[in-house]
């Protein structure tokens, strides 16, 4: 004979009265089971923990102790572990881990339900940059494999703003405050289109290309670590010297990094915004004159804003803009060479 400990069979005995639509159930009537029936997990949930909701879709919530608690459509499902249900009751019972009595009573209004235990938040790691390799060859050949001019990546290279990784062989991109400080860097794939910003960055100090005089009184701003390189290797290319500008990757289009360059570069008074040539940069290039002009040193000092995205014919970027003339270029010497 199986045996049962006591306050388990309790539990079960209580669930197959529920199940078998029996009346009596110690503690609670059959009109307290219908009441707390009623309730679903997102009106529960939005009247009595709404701290507990976090909305991730248009449709769609999740709880913030369990993010892969899903809600929608007056079902929820616990992803992770393989259980859902409908109403609030189950909610309580197979995820709060409350009896069945006590579930109902805490719907029906007789108690609240115990708090959640929630895992304290970890301290956020200090910043560090990642381990370089000690030959980059990866890195030089993704480079230039996007058009970047190779006196620019060796530039980068020597002031120390640019590196490959040992682990995986990314790109790594550095940004420094004035007193030379690595603050930020972001990561970016040799073989696919990984990407990330390493862990505490500072997202105020970006990567940034500067130019040979520290007085410069010009600003290119660009999305991303390699559209600022882009934007300054078409400049070499045109015969111009690319270190004329500073230049400045945003790693988006919010305003932060801008802002921090501009107050700590007191003498530039133009700004160039070369975001990319799609409805988020139009609109990020608005935002970046707006914050400019928001700001009560700023707005007096910068006095030429240009909105500067690439030709449109030749791509959303400057990146594809760049690829674009190089291939255009050699295209152009392979037929000086057939006529010869």
């Amino acid at each position: 004979m199986t045996m049962v400990a006591a306050g388990a069979f309790s539990d079960v005995l209580a669930a197959a009265f529920f199940v078998l639509g029996v009346i009596f159930i110690p503690g609670v009537s059959k009109e307290q089971i219908a009441q707390a029936k009623e309730w679903d997990l997102l009106s529960y949930l939005q009247t009595h923990e709404p701290q507990e909701l976090k909305r991730c879709g248009p449709h769609e919530y999740c709880t913030r102790t369990h993010d892969s608690l899903k809600i929608s459509h007056g079902k929820w499902c616990w992803n992770s572990r393989g259980i859902g249900g409908r109403t609030a009751l189950d909610y309580l019972i197979k995820v709060r881990g409350m009896d069945f009595v006590g579930a109902v009573e805490a719907l029906c209004g007789y108690r609240a339900p115990p708090p959640q235990e929630r895992p304290a938040p970890k301290p956020p790691k200090p910043f560090k940059l990642p381990e370089a390799s000690r030959f980059p060859s990866m890195m030089l050949a993704y480079l230039q494999s996007r058009g970047i001019h190779p006196d620019l990546i060796s530039a980068c290279i020597k002031n120390g703003s640019l590196y490959e990784s040992r682990r995986y062989q990314n790109c790594v991109f550095v940004g420094r405050d004035t007193e030379g400080r690595a603050r930020f860097a972001c990561l970016r794939g040799t073989r696919d289109n990984f990407r990330i910003d390493v862990e505490s960055s500072d997202k105020r100090y970006n990567f940034s290309l500067p130019a040979a005089d520290p007085k410069c009184p010009r600003l290119a701003v660009a999305e991303s670590p390699i559209d600022a390189l882009s934007l300054a290797t078409l400049v070499k290319l045109s015969g111009d010297d690319w270190q004329s500008s500073h230049y400045i990757s945003l790693g988006g289009t919010a305003p932060r990094a801008m802002l921090q360059f501009l107050h700590d570069h007191s003498h530039v008074t133009q700004v160039s915004l070369c975001l990319d040539n799609d409805k988020a940069g139009m609109v990020g290039m608005d935002r970046l004159e707006q914050a400019i002009r928001e700001d009560p040193e700023l707005s007096k000092r910068v006095t030429l804003i240009y909105h500067n995205p690439p030709p449109a014919e030749h791509g959303k970027d400057y990146n594809e803009f760049l690829c674009a003339h190089v291939q255009a270029v050699r295209q152009q010497q392979q037929q000086r060479a057939e006529v010869r």
